[in-house]
């Protein structure tokens, strides 16, 4: 009896870690585990901030399902980025990459990287009218209308400690910063 209270407290803990951690919705770490790692930041490193440009609209055109599936497709891109970096969901429609021991110079062509395959990235919009059942779906399939296809673009704002931006607090305002410059630039783009 007392292995499976073990046992079963164990798995409780887990659980209240992984919910209290990660982002139900994409996978991604959610916004207290970049706290943690923002604490366990050495000296050298930069942040990326990453927003979906017009999310509002995806969601106003297609509806909020759509745009969570909008949401779990940038995720997809953000936890294969290379350079050592880690992504989480910042909130909203905004993820944070933070990459560790890395330069902005170092941390760009992994994000330049991560933007052209999001804007290439074409996504089926599901029907309405979408069986429930995946033999159903499959039999059914080609014999409707066309589904839309639906594509987006990130913009992205990173920065890096240096003498000016001396915390991972004003490294994470410096690329919030950042973002808001590659927005005003027209979007779909990085900015430092």
């Amino acid at each position: 009896f007392g292995t499976a209270a073990l046992g079963l407290m164990i798995g409780v803990l887990q659980d209240a870690h992984r919910f209290a951690f990660a982002d139900e919705l994409t996978g991604l770490g959610g916004r207290r585990a970049f706290n943690e790692k923002l604490l366990s930041l050495g000296d050298r490193f930069a942040i990326a901030m990453v927003d979906v440009d017009h999310f509002k609209r995806v969601n106003d055109k297609f509806g909020h399902d759509t745009g969570d599936q909008v949401l779990r497709m940038i995720a997809s891109h953000l936890a294969k980025v290379g350079g050592n970096a880690r992504a989480y969901r910042f909130g909203g429609e905004e993820f944070a990459v933070v990459f560790p021991g890395k330069s902005v110079r170092e941390a760009v062509p992994h994000l330049e990287t991560l933007r052209a395959c999001i804007e290439d990235y074409r996504m089926q919009v599901r029907a309405d009218d979408r069986p429930g059942h995946a033999d159903t779906g499959r039999v059914r399939r080609g014999q409707g209308a066309r589904m839309a296809s639906l594509q987006v673009t990130v913009s992205i704002g990173i920065a890096e400690r240096d003498v000016l931006n001396s915390t991972a607090d004003s490294v994470v305002l410096a690329a919030d910063q950042a973002l808001y410059r590659a927005k005003d630039r027209g979007r779909n783009r990085i900015s430092r």
